[in-house]
């Protein structure tokens, strides 16, 4: 990504991310926004700053240690920057003073910067001190309805990762310093992972290794050999029951109006470890591969070097008219497109640049545009195909390109 422009370090564990970096988090976010709309998701902003007073009810103040990064503001009072915000939404439902069950369940989430003091920030946007997430909490009125908003949520997060086509692995999971009682983290297996995952080969069974008592070997529901891999952790979910609710009161009436304790389940996705995790696992030696549906710009044209035979024929005229087509027929592709207007550098020498930056598609005005009718030279990343097509074949073939 350093390679590519795509960052630009800024100080230990903290980035710049630059013009196509941003597109793709775009892209992702809105993809996120439509799967946790689609399970009643509402969308809030909460503070980066957060009052010790409610992360010392919570315990986590000391809990949390020199993870946390603490300041204090002119009167002397002590704030954290929030890696979290299970305690500041609890609060913000605590004080809706008269919540009835019917207005439960409760979905609330926020895609922002969390800060985290990393020892020992590594691995470029893995792990950074500065980050963007996706967290929701969800408040419900019976704990056996908090663990159907669970698996809802969790069935989000496959729908998401299916659609980025990344291989993930749900496995058990400690629940660390957020706390409650199931857990589960979304992996995408990876040699550089520091996560060690041990999966059923069969399906039964996965987890992280830090959940087993001792060295489990075989999977306690069919009992093959389980396999260890590496993963990226790029999701996790908890139910954490009463843990938050008891501490602020966030309370709601029951059908007898008696104020009940909700059970509250909280939900995170690292939103700039997914755009680094899924180059990390998609991507190949000398080029960048980025889940389609997110890549910064869809299409990339090239048209041909100046003053070559392929210019005199007029190449860069027929490449306009494709895109112009193009632009015509399928009007959400015309913003997701790049002209690499560089001809005094060869076809060559800027496919390779194209190949760095990731675009799925790369449109050539080569050898073949003089043909009658042009060809156009069109290489497929993702695919690892190059293909002839006339303006025609072009159109058709990205008709099937999605954005979110």
């Amino acid at each position: 990504m350093l390679q590519a422009g795509l960052i630009h370090p800024a100080s230990p564990g903290c980035y710049h991310y630059l013009p196509p970096t941003v597109r793709a988090m775009e892209k992702l976010v809105k993809a996120v926004d439509e799967e946790m709309q689609a399970v009643a998701g509402q969308k809030l902003n909460m503070p980066s700053l957060s009052s010790a007073e409610l992360w010392r009810a919570s315990g986590r103040w000391d809990g949390m240690g020199p993870e946390l990064f603490r300041l204090a503001d002119r009167h002397g009072k002590d704030y954290c920057l929030g890696p979290t915000h299970e305690e500041a939404v609890t609060e913000l439902v605590a004080a809706q003073s008269n919540l009835s069950y019917k207005q439960l369940p409760l979905r609330l989430y926020q895609v922002t910067r969390k800060f985290r003091d990393e020892p020992k920030p590594r691995f470029g946007l893995l792990r950074s001190r500065e980050f963007y997430m996706k967290d929701m909490y969800t408040f419900d009125a019976s704990e056996e309805a908090a663990l159907q908003t669970y698996e809802l949520v969790c069935d989000a997060y496959r729908s998401l990762f299916n659609r980025l086509g990344l291989p993930f692995v749900k496995v058990r999971a400690a629940t660390g310093s957020i706390g409650g009682t199931v857990s589960h983290e979304f992996q995408l297996p990876a040699d550089i992972g520091e996560d060690r995952l041990v999966l059923c080969p069969a399906g039964h069974f996965a987890a992280n290794v830090e959940t087993l008592n001792g060295e489990q070997t075989s999977c306690p529901t069919c009992g093959e050999k389980l396999t260890q891999t590496r993963g990226i952790e790029v999701g996790h979910t908890f139910y954490l029951g009463t843990k938050y609710s008891s501490v602020s009161n966030a309370v709601f009436y029951s059908p007898e109006n008696k104020p009940q304790l909700a059970e509250m389940g909280c939900y995170g996705l690292g939103i700039t470890r997914i755009l680094a995790a899924s180059i990390e696992v998609l991507s190949t030696e000398d080029s960048i591969r980025w889940p389609s549906l997110i890549a910064p710009y869809q299409l990339c044209f090239i048209p041909p070097k100046r003053g070559s035979k392929e210019e005199e024929e007029e190449g860069a005229t027929l490449l306009e008219r494709v895109y112009d087509d193009l632009a015509e027929a399928l009007p959400h592709l015309a913003s997701d497109s790049v002209l690499d207007d560089r001809t005094q550098l060869t076809i060559g020498k800027r496919l390779k640049d194209a190949n760095k930056l990731g675009y799925p598609y790369v449109v050539i005005a080569g050898k073949r545009v003089s043909e009658d009718p042009p060809v156009f030279e069109v290489w497929n990343q993702n695919a690892g195909e190059v293909l002839f097509l006339t303006k025609e074949g072009v159109i058709e073939l990205l008709s099937k390109v999605q954005v979110p």
